[in-house]
């Protein structure tokens, strides 16, 4: 990942219902979530909502995919993990014992 490319998805998730939404669709993985289960659980308008989600889409955290009438909505984790990577790999100068609790901490989440 490039600087650019981080600093449009960290852009992207700076707002907290973009953030809220992102965090919904990480727990909601393999299956995703339908516009309409995401609208409902923020309480927000569908065109409030689907503008918001269309900069996570165009950041690249998000893939839509067309199922029938259902747009469902999946995070990339892949992108998620380029993104981590790239604020983590110059961590604490490589002293990886410094890295490690937050290593162990993803460890256990994940």
């Amino acid at each position: 990942m490039q600087t650019g490319e981080a600093l449009t998805a960290l852009t992207a998730l700076a707002h907290s219902t973009r953030l809220d939404a992102y965090r919904m669709l990480i727990r909601a993985e393999p299956d995703g979530l339908s516009t309409g289960q995401m609208v409902e659980a923020t309480g927000l308008s569908q065109s409030t909502f689907s503008s918001q989600l269309a900069i996570l889409v165009a950041a690249g955290l998000v893939a839509p995919e067309k199922h029938g009438r259902q747009m469902i909505h999946r995070a990339d984790i892949g992108r998620l993990r380029e993104l981590m990577l790239f604020l983590a790999k110059d961590c604490c100068a490589g002293r990886a014992d410094l890295c490690a609790p937050l290593v162990a901490e993803l460890a256990d989440c994940c």
